[in-house]
């Protein structure tokens, strides 16, 4: 009797857990989501603290202000479908910025530059495919959208995608 209890307990949880929209990939993308803005953060800290260049440096006071107000807007969709936040940044997050924070002017520049343009096209790829979904976590991603697009398009005018002879 009590397993079948517990059995039905669970699948009422399992349907509020649907209800509230927070499905497994939901969970995933968010979590995802909620690292990418932390890692921006530091990295934006990081840029202000290292940039040779004021450009790198005034794009690193955005990242920091726009991801820390995205990371807020994330922790509130992760209430809303019953999520615990993370509480740091990934391995591979910690390992890139570990690697930048041991260089300096324009070699942390170019190399900073570089990786933004990698991990915001990256970021957007995901965005744009979690937006064409339903619900707040869908909802989240298409608001996402045009902040990580502006954030791409300063990392390009940075010198993050030009390399010799590659016509752009």
């Amino acid at each position: 009797m009590t397993v079948l209890a517990f059995a039905s307990m669970l699948t009422l949880s399992g349907l509020q857990a649907q209800n509230s929209k927070g499905s497994k990939a939901d969970e995933s993308f968010l979590k995802q989501a909620m690292q990418g803005d932390m890692a921006e953060v530091k990295m934006g800290q990081l840029a202000q603290q290292k940039g040779a260049d004021d450009k790198v440096k005034q794009f690193g006071q955005m990242l920091e202000s726009d991801h820390s107000q995205n990371l807020e807007k994330a922790k509130s969709v992760a209430q809303e479908i019953g999520m615990s936040p993370p509480a740091s940044v990934n391995t591979e997050q910690k390992a890139t910025y570990d690697r930048l924070n041991k260089l300096s002017g324009q070699q942390f520049d170019k190399e900073f530059a570089q990786h933004m343009v990698q991990d915001h096209k990256k970021d957007i790829s995901k965005f744009d495919q979690e937006s064409k979904k339903s619900g707040s976590v869908a909802n989240f991603a298409q608001g996402t959208l045009p902040v990580l697009k502006k954030h791409l398009e300063m990392a390009e005018s940075l010198g993050g995608h030009q390399t010799k002879g590659s016509g752009r």
